[in-house]
């Protein structure tokens, strides 16, 4: 499991592999196993929204650190 950042906010039960213990862990912190339990059991509803979501909290960390992927010359951009 990753370092617990809880950047997105968005939170699922899981239970802790070492301690037993049931926790709510951000969606980008779980193993990509549990993440596919959880979206193999949503409709794409749920899935576009949690797209946006993390689309957003994506954005959001860019502004505020000013990131940006900019290539270093022009045969790096992709169309």
């Amino acid at each position: 499991m990753p370092d617990k950042r809880n950047v997105s906010g968005i939170y699922f039960r899981s239970q802790n592999k070492e301690t037993g213990k049931w926790e709510n862990i951000c969606f980008e912190e779980l193993s990509e196993e549990e993440q596919d339990k959880i979206l193999d059991t949503k409709d794409v509803a749920f899935i576009k929204g949690l797209v946006k979501l993390l689309s957003n909290t994506l954005n959001n960390i860019c502004t505020q650190f000013d990131i940006a992927n900019t290539p270093s010359d022009e045969s790096d951009q992709h169309t």
